[in-house]
């Protein structure tokens, strides 16, 4: 019913128990997965858990986190499992210039090189963005051929708006629910076919499981809130947003 178009399956905490993980899930309406890497090595380990379930899809990328860290051939190394199938996105690119782990020039240069590989063989991006909004709209407008999703969305309506208007769908993730959030403001602005839903599992567990490692079924407590937001159902919200998702990622 719903897809879960980022998590991260890989980390212990969930790989651990991932047939739990997707049964508890399942019971929830949560019935596919986009598993989304982070650098090379665990872009390959989603990759591995693609092929070993049906339901599970991923992406290979480099986190801006990660961009200092890169092998010489990473691209290289992107490109081939980009060809794989079951490979549907890359990412996880971007910026994030709030914990700043690597140095900004370093990650607009890691990012630019891969949206260029996304260009190249025609691929849509999974991107996160952090007190980089500028700057991510800059490169972005480099590439307007270039489509994908903000993943994790945690920015402004205006932002959002303008990565409508380039092509790109905003994911809502546990965040949408926390107290105090401005996001339901800008969640009820946007169009529902622009919309998607994840859970950036384990982290960013939404209300009312805020605090507790995350896992995949909760995109159903995102959904809810999207569809009280939008005076919609859960099923209709379910409809469209698993429609996005299939649109932009050809599921």
């Amino acid at each position: 019913m719903l897809v879960d178009t980022h998590c991260h399956l890989f980390f212990d905490e969930l790989k651990k128990d991932l047939d739990g993980v997707l049964s508890r899930a399942a019971a929830l309406g949560v019935t596919k997965f986009i598993c989304v890497g982070t650098n090379v090595e665990d872009s390959q380990h989603s990759y591995e858990l693609s092929l070993k379930y049906e339901n599970i899809f991923s992406t290979a990328g480099v986190h801006p986190h990660d961009s200092e860290e890169v092998p010489k051939d990473y691209l290289d190394q992107i490109k081939i499992l980009l060809k794989k199938p079951k490979v549907i996105a890359l990412g996880e690119i971007g910026l994030d210039y709030f914990k700043n782990i690597s140095d900004k020039k370093i990650q607009k240069n890691i990012f630019r090189e891969q949206l260029e590989l996304a260009q190249e063989i025609n691929v849509p991006i999974v991107f996160h963005n952090r007190d980089s909004d500028k700057d991510i709209l800059d490169t972005l407008s480099k590439f307007p051929d270039v489509i994908g999703v903000a993943h994790c969305f945690s920015s402004s309506y205006k932002v959002a708006k303008k990565l409508i208007d380039m092509g790109f769908y905003i994911s809502f993730s546990g965040n949408l629910t926390f107290k105090n959030s401005h996001l339901p403001d800008v969640a009820k602005k946007l169009p529902l076919n622009k919309i998607l839903v994840e859970t950036d599992s384990p982290f960013l567990s939404p209300v009312p499981h805020r605090g507790k490692i995350n896992e995949p079924g909760r995109t159903r407590f995102v959904a809810e809130l999207l569809a009280k937001l939008h005076g919609s159902t859960i099923n209709q919200i379910a409809l469209i947003t698993t429609n996005n998702a299939t649109n932009l990622f050809n599921l």
